[in-house]
């Protein structure tokens, strides 16, 4: 049986964006149903001027997570929070499952799902958030 890393049990066990932000600008709500993880993030998002083209970007300012799975799960969440944190709409789409398996250190294979849920829940976020912004 595969261990988890040092990265994963910290993570796990003191999770630094675990919560939920009131009157998030978007949330991310996914489940998988083979495994029965269930992860919600909340995107709270802000403008800025792009340092590089002078340009108004938006971004996200902050960023929480609900989730109910095992502790690869909790970690990718917590980990996925920190990877996108301050980044450009732009750049946190570039986020997928592989940077958040590295940033942990790597995960049991039969452990990956769980950073493809953290990636997937991102991207339903930010989705979710570009419909509402259409409605507007």
């Amino acid at each position: 049986m595969e261990q988890y890393t040092k990265a994963v049990m910290q993570h796990f066990m003191k999770p630094k964006n675990l919560g939920k932000i009131e009157k998030a600008d978007a949330i991310g709500k996914l489940e998988n149903e083979r495994c029965g993880d269930m992860m919600v993030v909340y995107l709270k998002i802000g403008k800025r001027k792009n340092k590089k083209t002078n340009k108004e970007e938006e971004f996200i300012k902050d960023i929480k997570f609900q989730t109910l799975g095992c502790p690869a799960a909790i970690a990718a969440s917590d980990v996925l929070c920190e990877l996108v944190k301050g980044k450009s709409l732009k750049e946190a789409e570039n986020i997928n499952e592989t940077s958040i398996t590295k940033k942990l250190g790597g995960l049991p294979m039969i452990k990956v799902h769980c950073s493809v849920l953290g990636a997937k829940t991102l991207k339903n976020a930010l989705e979710n958030y570009r419909k509402k912004q259409k409605q507007k």
